[in-house]
């Protein structure tokens, strides 16, 4: 299988088709003032160590007003800072700080739901049964003889019914947590709203916006009951991947390309197993990239992971759109954790349960090394999440993260039998050799709002600078040859025929004088003997990958038509 681009694609030049991305979690990244939370001046504070890094754009976890029943995806207020993370004007120097070390910035939008607390769900609780403020909501009225049970029988995300009483005989729908109310997008100040918010942040200088549950927002307005029924028609879902969500993106794509001399980019958080439907939503009036589940949720196994590959290559290429690929985000199990796992090592929510499986970290680390280099020598973009430059693994000893620290609603609602996603949350370990590791300054208390582990010093970004061999030092060295390689700033792929068993190994650039092999065996295999080796993910013998390891080379060019 080749790639090479369609002439019907945009500009290879948009930043956006090749950029490597860096997740910020601001609540676990830096606290610059002291008091346990990661905010926005310790970001500020930690730009070099991103620019040195090497990667081209930051994308920030919501940072606004929240009450934080969901790690403040539950928005109070889109134009506002929540205090405990900074203030409005801290975000605007950030922006600012960040464009000039050559950084752009992504915000968050969530357009499924807004927080109970937001103006507009409390104005609709205090007016009452058929006012026009509960319009912009789902309310219903509730079934049985007193109302006393949901309107419909759907679930929440997050476990129990996607319903709350509100106590007048009227039930609001959520498909999150209760704090999340969801919003109906059939009205015009739902609507009208949105588009404001992208224009507040595109005219503050964000470069993009990464869209929350994007294929959730639109509902059947019938809100009929799902009946145990889990087939539907395309676009037959009453709340996912509904029709309409396309002219929704579309109008969007208008106010992001209004922007000049570099539109904005729309970047879809697309969780879809149907591939002509998740295509459809990257057509060239719609988003501009979204994220790669399927490759996330791969276990380590060869012919699995280059069955998504290449499937991701070909859904892509009919509509001009560039793949990304994602190890890990604020959302799932750790990939150091989840490759170093007996069996499927993928990830999906329903296989997190407790207890948790054993893990052998050694593994998981030597994996995930390879990983990184398979992920950032693929064509399109990449999604660093933060720590995993670290190697960091999920903390999920119940010692090290007690019950009564976690904080996630997926836990809550589970009644603790679902261990959430607290673990790939922990605040960063930065320095020194006890808590709070440099996320904090000096003096200060341990992070007040989940706690390190014991041994976080270990991996911290001064022990890793000193170690010429370590997980940072690796990500740094492929950041900066993915960015230095012309055949890695392109989007030709090819794979290289006629491997070993359990090797992945590809071309990239239109002389293919760049390749990565990926041993993904039990046992040794044999280099291509005409390639000079740029880099590996573990030191090697001459002339030999060994398991679990991967490899960047230089080829001999290969003569191109001109």
């Amino acid at each position: 299988m080749a790639v090479t681009p369609s002439p019907d694609s945009p500009s290879a030049d948009a930043w956006w088709r090749t950029a490597a991305i860096y997740q910020v979690y601001v609540r676990s990244f830096a606290d610059a003032n002291g008091d346990g939370v990661g905010d926005l001046a310790g970001v500020r504070a930690r730009l070099p160590y991103l620019a040195e890094l090497g990667v081209d754009a930051l994308w920030y976890t919501p940072w606004y007003r929240s009450p934080f029943a969901d790690g403040g995806y539950d928005v109070a207020d889109y134009r506002e800072i929540d205090p405990a993370l900074g203030t409005l004007a801290e975000a605007e120097k950030l922006i600012a700080e960040a464009a000039d070390l050559g950084l752009r910035t992504i915000v968050d939008i969530v357009p499924n739901h807004v927080s109970s607390a937001h103006r507009w769900f409390r104005a609709a609780l205090a007016a009452g049964p058929g006012s026009p403020e509960r319009t912009r909501f789902f309310f219903r009225p509730g079934r049985g003889e007193e109302g006393e049970l949901p309107p419909n029988d759907w679930q929440s995300q997050f476990g129990g019914p996607a319903w709350t009483p509100t106590g007048d005989g009227e039930w609001y729908l959520h498909r999150f947590a209760p704090e999340q109310p969801d919003l109906d997008w059939t009205h015009p100040d739902v609507r009208r709203e949105h588009e404001e918010v992208l224009r507040f942040w595109f005219d503050r200088g964000a470069a993009g916006v990464r869209i929350d549950s994007a294929a959730e927002v639109v509902k059947d307005p019938g809100l009929p009951d799902l009946a145990g029924r889990t087939a539907f028609p395309p676009g037959g879902h009453p709340y996912i991947d509904r029709d309409g969500l396309h002219e929704l993106y579309r109008g969007w794509r208008v106010i992001a390309d209004s922007y000049h001399p570099e539109p904005r980019a729309l970047i879809g958080e697309l969780w879809l197993p149907d591939a002509d439907r998740f295509a459809h939503y990257l057509r060239p009036d719609e988003l501009h990239t979204a994220f790669n589940f399927d490759f996330l949720t791969c276990p380590w196994d060869p012919d699995r992971l280059r069955e998504v590959i290449g499937g991701t290559l070909e859904r892509h290429a009919p509509v001009g759109a560039p793949p990304t690929w994602v190890l890990s985000n604020h959302d799932v199990t750790r990939h150091v954790t989840r490759y170093g796992r007996s069996g499927d090592t993928g990830f999906s929510f329903e296989a997190k349960t407790r207890p948790v499986p054993a893990t052998d970290l050694v593994l998981g680390t030597r994996r995930a090394r390879a990983a990184a280099l398979l992920a950032l020598a693929l064509p399109g973009a990449v999604y660093l999440y933060q720590g995993e430059e670290l190697g960091l693994p999920e903390v999920e000893d119940p010692e090290l993260l007690p019950d009564s620290a976690r904080q996630d609603p997926m836990f809550h609602r589970s009644n603790g039998s679902d261990p959430g996603r607290d673990g790939c949350r922990i605040p960063l370990p930065w320095s020194g050799d006890r808590p709070p590791y440099g996320f904090s300054p000096p003096e200060s208390a341990a992070p007040a709002w989940l706690p390190q582990p014991p041994g976080w010093g270990g991996h911290s970004a001064e022990a890793q600078s000193a170690d010429g061999s370590s997980m940072l030092n690796l990500y740094r060295a492929a950041l900066r040859l993915r960015r230095d390689r012309p055949a890695l700033r392109g989007e030709e792929f090819a794979w290289l025929p006629e491997q070993p068993p359990g090797v992945l190994a590809f071309t990239r650039g239109r002389a293919r004088a760049f390749a990565c092999v990926v041993n993904l065996s039990s046992r040794p295999v044999p280099l291509p003997a005409d390639g000079t080796l740029l880099l590996s993910s573990e030191p090697l013998p001459p002339g030999e990958l060994l398991p679990d390891t991967a490899a960047w080379l230089a080829l001999p060019p290969v003569p191109t038509a001109d």
